[in-house]
């Protein structure tokens, strides 16, 4: 995870792609680049078979200059940062505030590629700037002012489901007073759970559960795990945050919808709305 600070001086907090993955993104890239300039090569030999040296030598140096710099710019330009590698794989680049590049961006990682990251040093430029820089930037990214994301973010899982034997009693709690690290806290271990040593689980569970009922009233009911009291007071906080998402929502919709009501006529039958003001400097009441 990483911050990037956006133009209006606001903080994103964004996925960095890993060095495996941009790897792997980058040898899906090249394969495919390599395809190509094979088949065109074999459609050249095949169609020109008697080309002059000279000019056969310059046609193969357009065709590679293309392939290397004006085919991946022109894609990265036109997808907004995503290459057939990077898209196989859920990755972007974009520039350093969070934005989309423009054909400079893709341009500077191009010829970058050629003469600094991959082909001229094998890409050992790449991998170590990729290791020494705090966001994993190759040359090109330095240069550029770029980036490259993550944009698969696995979902998170819901709220736990409160056990029914106990969901009359998670009604009636009270929950203004529970933070909302020690809540994230409760969340992860029930989340990890299933994959710890029982000890450490009946351990865990039940220093989180007492740190949770110190803060949480009423207590739970006399026999109740740690895993189902835990599971109960974050599955209520839960359902109460979604009800009040959801009721927030009909109610603004509501207001939407209903129209202002209508000034009566008045007694000479004109508009009364356009003899009421309001008498002092305060706004008429809505």
């Amino acid at each position: 995870m990483n911050d990037v600070v956006t133009g209006e001086a606001v903080p994103l907090e964004l996925r960095l792609a890993k060095l495996p993955s941009r790897v792997l993104s980058i040898a899906i890239d090249v394969a495919i680049y390599a395809g190509c300039g094979l088949a065109l090569f074999g459609i050249a030999n095949a169609v020109v078979p008697a080309l002059d040296p000279a000019l056969a030598t310059a046609l193969g140096l357009v065709v590679t200059i293309t392939l290397l710099v004006a085919v991946p710019a022109t894609i990265e330009t036109l997808t907004g940062g995503r290459s057939a590698g990077k898209y196989a794989l859920g990755l972007r680049v974009v520039r350093d505030d969070g934005g989309p590049i423009r054909a400079r961006h893709a341009l500077v990682r191009a010829l970058s590629g050629v003469f600094a990251d991959f082909v001229v040093t094998l890409g050992v430029g790449a991998i170590f700037c990729s290791l020494l820089n705090e966001r994993g930037k190759r040359i090109g990214d330095v240069l550029a002012g770029t980036v490259v994301l993550r944009e698969r973010i696995p979902s998170l899982p819901g709220p736990p489901a409160v056990p029914p034997e106990l969901a009359g009693w998670a009604r009636t709690l009270e929950l203004a007073r529970l933070p909302n690290d020690l809540a994230l806290n409760a969340r992860n271990y029930l989340i990890r759970a299933p994959q710890m040593a029982p000890a450490v689980r009946d351990d865990l569970g039940a220093r989180l559960a007492d740190q949770v009922a110190s803060v949480v009233t009423p207590p739970p009911p006399p026999g109740v795990p740690a895993w189902a009291y835990l599971a109960a007071v974050l599955g209520e906080r839960g359902r109460r945050e979604i009800e009040r998402m959801s009721g927030q929502a009909t109610t603004r919709v509501s207001h939407e919808a209903t129209p202002p009501p209508a000034q009566p006529p008045s007694v000479d039958g004109s508009d009364q709305s356009s003899h009421q003001r309001p008498t002092g400097g305060f706004a008429p009441p809505r």
